[in-house]
């Protein structure tokens, strides 16, 4: 081992000690279950902004995105798929903000006080026998299992890159600090690490596109920006077999479909401490991912002229650092990556293992035994929750050839397509009950499978991104079933979802805080 490769050791440990023992200072406060899974609602904007963008963005943004860039620069995946891609989340990341952060911090308190995504839509559509909660619980278990494995993924793949490490035991170092952290704080320890995981990995992609301009000849920064040039001339469609296809922008563009779906990004609006601390925390949110993106697929452009010809295209930013970087800088700068993969990993698991505690294990404790479990209970199965998700996640990424971006893709594919038209319509349209709702979680899961592992070998239209087809359908679904449901629907229900949805309208008018007491009932709508 060299001496860069020690002072980037020194680094990273230091930098995962820092990370449990945030962990262990949370531990240490007498934490009921909603301030364990919610943080008990008292998330400041900066907090809230960062936790939410840097659990989105995840070690994707550090070696996915950059490693597509690294293709695209030298006319491989049809061009500019990169950056429509970033161009899509982008998107996705502002209508988010607007359409769903403060009609969701608002409704899941009025709904029942909900503190996981599952709670919130068996709450909003008065299910009483909580199958909403089941089926959504162990979807968000499926993906997020997916999802998780793609950073356990990214983490060894850092390892191994920079020390040569081997990739099975650069996994199960991985896990173990995460979970760690995750065990010991909960919610608070997540969201404060991934605020602080956020700036880090904020500074880092901002610092290295400069310098790698800086360590150009006059040759190199003139292939640099012809491939610049390329990489985001995304009007110019080119001819022939470089010819740009309308599926590759569709499919880049269609990233911004998965944001409404995700749990993970869902509980920090949840968890914010008013709605009136929403716009602050979204122009941070914002101004973040805009400069991440671009950073990030410049230095995956970048790196064809620094570090030509990787195998590896994901660790473009790794060989980078490596090269351009040296003591303890290179090690601050790398660090990032494991932020970024530790910020999305610890969301993942949380909210999975929340949703398994509280939507799955309340649930049947309550239909065998008839009593309620305790907040002490409910943490002990969370906790445990984490270590076998964990495990599973170490299964699913045991493979050294497995690709963070498809399996990014793929996990971000079927969150979106399940809870995306769920989650945002049950904000908007009276008229949804909970038939539809079942039907269309169902159905989006459903068409992301079948997509994916089928009709997408069949080529042409059929290789657009799955997420696409099973919003489409999904939303189709849920209103359909809902409008034909309608009279199978209790009257007594319609009055509280009536009820709920106009106190939820009336506060977001007044920009109330806090509980406030329920409106008087309405007359269903009986449309």
């Amino acid at each position: 081992m060299n001496e860069k490769q020690i002072w980037v050791l020194i680094v990273l440990i230091l930098y995962m000690v820092g990370m449990v023992a945030i962990g262990f200072f949370f531990s240490r406060k007498k934490l009921n279950n909603a301030q364990y899974v919610l943080g008990g609602r008292q998330l400041n904007p900066w907090v809230t902004a960062m936790s939410a963008q840097a659990s989105d963005m995840s070690g994707w943004l550090l070696t996915g995105l950059p490693g597509l860039a690294y293709l695209t620069a030298i006319g491989m995946y049809n061009g500019q798929e990169a950056v429509y891609t970033a161009i899509g989340l982008l998107i996705g990341t502002g209508l988010n903000w607007a359409l769903t952060a403060r009609r969701l911090r608002l409704y899941t308190e009025i709904s029942s006080d909900s503190l996981t995504v599952p709670s919130y839509l068996n709450n909003r559509f008065k299910d009483k026998r909580s199958i909403i909660r089941m089926i959504a619980a162990l979807i968000i278990c499926v993906f997020f299992t997916v999802y998780a494995a793609s950073m356990f993924s990214a983490s060894a793949k850092l390892f191994n890159s920079i020390f040569g490490l081997e990739y099975l035991v650069a996994l199960i170092i991985s896990v173990v600090i995460i979970v760690a952290y995750v065990m010991l704080g909960g919610f608070l320890a997540v969201s404060w690490t991934d605020m602080f995981q956020g700036i880090l990995m904020f500074f880092a992609l901002l610092i290295i596109p400069f310098v790698c301009l800086g360590n150009l000849n006059e040759t190199g920064f003139a292939d640099a920006g012809e491939l610049l040039g390329k990489a985001f001339s995304i009007f110019d469609f080119g001819d022939g077999t470089e010819k740009i296809g309308w599926v590759t922008v569709a499919t880049g563009l269609g990233w911004g479909l998965g944001y409404f779906g995700m749990p993970h990004i869902n509980t920090r609006f949840m968890a914010i401490k008013s709605e009136k601390e929403v716009k602050p925390a979204a122009i941070i949110a914002m101004i973040w991912v805009t400069i991440t993106l671009a950073c990030a697929i410049i230095i995956g452009v970048l790196g064809n002229t620094i570090v030509p010809g990787l195998d590896d295209q994901e660790n473009v930013f790794n060989k980078v650092v490596m090269k351009l970087f040296a003591g303890p800088l290179a090690g601050i700068l790398l660090a990032a990556v494991l932020a970024a993969i530790m910020s999305t990993a610890d969301s993942q698991l949380l909210v999975a293992s929340s949703s398994v505690s509280n939507d799955v294990y309340a649930i049947i404790k309550k239909y065998v035994t008839k009593k309620d479990c305790t907040d002490k209970e409910l943490m002990i199965v969370s906790r445990i929750t984490v270590g076998v998700l964990a495990v599973l996640g170490f299964v699913f990424a045991f493979d050294p050839e497995s690709s963070v971006f498809d399996l990014v893709s793929y996990a971000w594919g079927g969150l979106g397509a399940t809870f995306g038209p769920i989650m945002l319509f049950s904000l908007y349209a009276r008229c949804l009950n909970k038939y539809g709702a079942i039907s269309s979680m169902i159905v989006g899961a459903a068409t992301t499978i079948v997509f994916k592992y089928g009709l997408s070998q069949l080529g042409g239209f059929w290789q657009i991104y799955e997420i696409i087809p099973g919003f489409i359908l999904a939303t189709a679904v849920l209103f359909i079933v809902s409008l034909l449901t309608n009279k199978c629907v209790p009257r007594e229900d319609k009055l509280e979802m009536n009820s709920e949805f106009d106190e939820m309208l009336r506060r977001l008018r007044n920009k109330e805080i806090g509980v406030s007491a329920p409106a008087e009932e309405t007359p269903a709508n009986e449309e």
